[in-house]
């Protein structure tokens, strides 16, 4: 009977989760106009050739949706608001492809943060669910509504277990959200996942990056992508001349929560230092960068790929600093199926070491342009407790690219 009893018990939950209707949160609202406003609008050199949508949505089968929560103006109240939050998505494959773990491996610049379900990528090299991105107080409950969404949307494994270990990431949102309201309800998350769509996504203020401060401007989402040649190397003697080369598409998505106003740098002007301003005593916040790509590499090489995040961010100013929760994923869509216990062995395929130096330079760029995007697609903010936080001024910035010369017409 000890036995039989969390048998039954399991099994009345998974038919009772079965049997609900879909939950989903209300429109998603949003602080940023229809006119979307990117950085290479206003003027900013960024090295690269972007790919259509300047997105991490280039990456074919990537899917974004967002859960956008504001509500209440004025005094902090805990539990009632203001409320500045929200929840993001990634699906790497898309809902078609919900059961197709895709490559992956993770990054800690600094630790002082949480992304959940790390171990097991870790340990086994894919990522087998969405990516999930909130509020630091949000972590929990987000987990637990992702595996609600997977028993709705997926299958047991093969060997007829239910389980999973979701990827959930944080960034904090205090300053501007009843952030110990714990105003993220499992129903944003399914909003999120439900409405992950391809094609063009909105930036700054929005889903999990609602609240969040960058440089300590109104900062929040961000994202930008680039096309790669990988050229054939040169036949040697008596092989065939070589074919063409090898085109992919690296992407890059940011929640920028991280930096203090004078170390801000934009194409290598000091912005941040001919804006003066302070939101905070000392260096705190964070980021959680996402890299998708289609190339086709290993968990190793996609592990070198997280680290360049690092080295994108560093060009925007940043030091990482000890209050800084700066984690970072990278997965690849290529290899399909290659996790499936069907067949003894599987073929994959890969990009050499030797040849991959084009890859990493993508990650850098994107993630560069990815933090100023999140920047300058936004607006000032007012949340918990009347705190303002300015947005980036787009003459400002125009002015001071040109006063150093930097300026692309």
């Amino acid at each position: 009977m000890k036995l039989r009893f969390p048998f039954l018990l399991l099994l009345l939950l998974l038919l009772d989760v079965d049997a609900r209707e879909p939950q989903t949160s209300p429109p998603a609202k949003s602080t940023t106009e229809k006119k979307i406003v990117r950085a290479r609008n206003l003027g900013v050199p960024c090295d690269g050739t972007p790919g259509p949508l300047n997105a991490i949505t280039d990456v074919a089968g990537v899917e974004v949706g967002y859960a956008t929560i504001i509500r209440g103006e004025g005094k902090l109240v805990v539990g009632k608001g203001p409320v500045r939050t929200g929840v993001t998505a990634i699906i790497p494959r898309g809902h078609d492809s919900l059961n197709d773990p895709v490559y992956a491996a993770v990054f800690s610049l600094n630790g002082n943060g949480e992304m959940t379900g790390t171990h097991w990528i870790e340990e086994s090299g894919f990522l087998e669910g969405p990516v999930v991105i909130t509020n630091t107080h949000s972590v929990g409950v987000a987990r637990d509504a992702v595996i609600a969404w997977r028993i709705q949307h997926g299958a047991a494994d093969a060997s007829g277990y239910w389980w999973s270990l979701p990827l959930v990431a944080e960034t904090w949102d205090g300053w501007l959200n009843d952030t110990n309201g714990f105003h993220v309800k499992p129903e944003d998350v399914f909003h999120a996942l439900d409405s992950a769509h391809g094609g063009a996504i909105e930036e700054g203020s929005v889903g999990g990056g609602t609240g969040m401060i960058c440089y300590e401007f109104k900062g929040g989402n961000g994202t930008a992508s680039r096309k790669i040649e990988i050229k054939e190397p040169k036949p040697s003697s008596g092989q065939s001349s070589a074919s063409a080369a090898r085109t992919y598409t690296v992407g890059v998505f940011v929640q920028a929560n991280f930096g203090r106003r004078a170390l801000l740098m934009i194409a290598g002007v000091p912005v941040g230092k001919e804006i003066p301003g302070s939101v905070y005593k000392e260096d705190t916040g964070s980021c959680i960068a996402v890299v998708a790509t289609d190339a086709p590499l290993l968990p190793n090489q996609l592990k070198r790929l997280a680290r360049r995040v690092s080295i994108g961010l560093a060009r925007t100013g940043t030091i990482s600093g000890n209050g800084s929760g700066d984690l970072f994923i990278a997965f690849s869509t290529a290899n399909k199926n290659v996790w499936a216990a069907d067949q003894v062995t599987h073929s994959v395929q890969t990009v050499p070491n030797d040849l991959i130096d084009p890859i990493l330079g993508a990650v850098v760029e994107a993630t560069e342009e990815a933090v100023v995007n999140a920047l300058v697609d936004n607006q000032t903010m007012t949340g918990a407790g009347n705190h303002r936080v300015e947005a980036l001024s787009h003459d400002r910035l125009h002015e001071i690219l040109k006063k150093y010369n930097r300026l692309k017409e």
